[in-house]
């Protein structure tokens, strides 16, 4: 019997298909042109404004170092919530602050109610540089006048690669420079029938939610 339930199981041999994004420039912008646009996973009835994934992805289990240095329980602390979930790193100079940013802006666009349940989940490929606090003021940047602010995890190396494994993104490389561009938005039913890289916009990201939070 596989280790991995079903959906696990899919995102792990679709993430073969996934290509990593290089921040900053140099030999992994020159191997990677166009900062990791996905392959195409569009689902058959193309229902989303983002990447449609015709398997969704379950909502992880993972334990990281939250806020104040304290364990966070990715699946406790998010379940049955619209979450968006990202692996990335706080000197990234291009993909990462322009996700954030995307995302700060989808949720000003939306609902207020809609953008008060919505978690933000931000963990660090870079866990020797992104501290708690350091991941904490980072993401003031883009958090700061929405109802519910962004998360930040960090952990061990060990820690990272499991949660990007359990998650089903492509483990980062190049000291975490190298890493996933997918945006992943888990529903309600704890399932992520979306994903979003960057090709989408915040515009693409604020329907979805809308959309996901109906279903």
């Amino acid at each position: 019997m596989s280790p991995f339930p079903r959906g696990r199981l899919a995102a792990a041999m679709l993430c073969a298909w996934l290509v990593l994004a290089g921040c900053g420039g140099g030999a992994a912008d020159e191997a990677h042109e166009g900062h990791g646009a996905v392959a195409q996973v569009e689902g058959p009835e193309d229902r989303y404004a983002g990447l449609d994934l015709p398997d969704p992805y379950q909502r992880p289990s993972f334990t990281l170092t939250g806020p104040g240095g304290q364990p966070y329980d990715f699946a406790a602390e998010t379940d049955g919530e619209p979450t968006l979930l990202f692996f990335g790193f706080t000197n990234c100079p291009d993909i990462c602050p322009t996700t954030m940013a995307d995302v700060a802006l989808a949720l000003r666009g939306v609902d207020p109610a809609l953008a008060e349940q919505v978690q933000v989940v931000f963990v660090t490929t870079d866990p020797a540089f992104d501290t708690p606090d350091v991941l904490a003021e980072y993401l003031s940047r883009f958090d700061a006048d929405l109802p519910t602010r962004f998360v930040g995890l960090t952990g061990t190396q060990e820690q990272i690669d499991q949660a990007q494994l359990a998650a089903g993104v492509p483990q980062a490389e190049d000291n975490g420079r190298l890493h996933s561009s997918l945006l992943l938005l888990y529903g309600t039913d704890d399932l992520a029938d979306v994903a979003f890289d960057a090709g989408n916009t915040s515009r693409d990201i604020a329907e979805d939610l809308a959309l996901v939070t109906r279903a």
